[in-house]
């Protein structure tokens, strides 16, 4: 996430210098931070006051969280309509990202990807590494999806998603999961997984003889989804993005 940090001819800067200028706190509390033992970088608690470091490759926390470093990549959250394929080109012609994405200058990828019938939280970015380990199922990032399923829902249903359903292609493990609404021919339901192969969350469902009406993912890890209307993007915050850094290991 690019900030405006002024380095030296070393490309370095204070550690509270940086603190405040990313807005962890005035200087004064930054340095106050720094003497109670609440700053630590590249795993180690610092604590003199005027150390310098380079802000694009310290891992710095404060108080245990992280601070994202200084770079030129972005990191977006966008609320993908029903109905745009979840890829930057379509040879059938059918909304894709890119009529999406049209006002950005960089090149994004799109952290894994939704059916297009499913709408909700897709993450964009540039930075090709961060969208790899996301995606990547070693790191197990859990994503919620709230579902309105055919017929009536109930506890035994909820137990079978729970205990674990094996498909075709392997069992999947639900996470969590919970009714929201049920009636005598349709539910809600709300479940966590960690996986991402193609339609799973559909197949889950229909292997339980509740076949989906409509899906959206509401989070992705920590990320939530909130009130951002269909088709708009926002940025990371620093926080949210520190939580991500800090999930997959960078």
């Amino acid at each position: 996430m690019t900030r405006e940090i002024a380095v030296d001819e070393d490309g370095q800067i204070r550690l509270q210098k940086l603190l405040a200028q990313s807005g962890v706190a005035s200087r004064r509390r930054c340095e106050e931070l720094m003497l109670e033992g609440k700053v630590e970088v590249d795993g180690e608690i610092v604590t003199r006051l005027g150390t310098k470091v380079d802000p694009r490759t310290a891992v710095i926390k404060v108080s245990g969280k992280r601070l994202p470093p200084v770079s030129d990549h972005v990191y977006l959250v966008l609320n993908k309509p029903r109905g745009v394929v979840s890829t930057m080109s379509d040879p059938q012609g059918r909304p894709t990202l890119t009529d999406l994405v049209a006002d950005r200058d960089e090149r994004l990828f799109h952290v894994g990807r939704l059916d297009t019938d499913t709408s909700g939280l897709l993450l964009l970015t540039n930075d090709g590494d961060f969208a790899h380990r996301m995606a990547h199922p070693s790191f197990e990032v859990e994503k919620t999806y709230v579902a309105e399923v055919a017929g009536k829902l109930t506890k035994a249903v909820l137990a079978d998603l729970l205990a674990g359903v094996t498909l075709d292609d392997g069992p999947v493990e639900v996470r969590r999961a919970r009714i929201i609404d049920t009636s005598a021919d349709r539910s809600i339901i709300e479940l966590v997984i960690h996986e991402g192969r193609n339609r799973i969350v559909r197949r889950l469902l229909d292997q339980v003889g509740h076949p989906v009406r409509q899906l959206s993912r509401t989070k992705f890890g920590p990320i939530e989804l909130g009130t951002l209307r269909s088709g708009a993007m926002r940025e990371l915050s620093d926080d949210e993005l520190g939580q991500l850094l800090e999930l997959v290991g960078l």
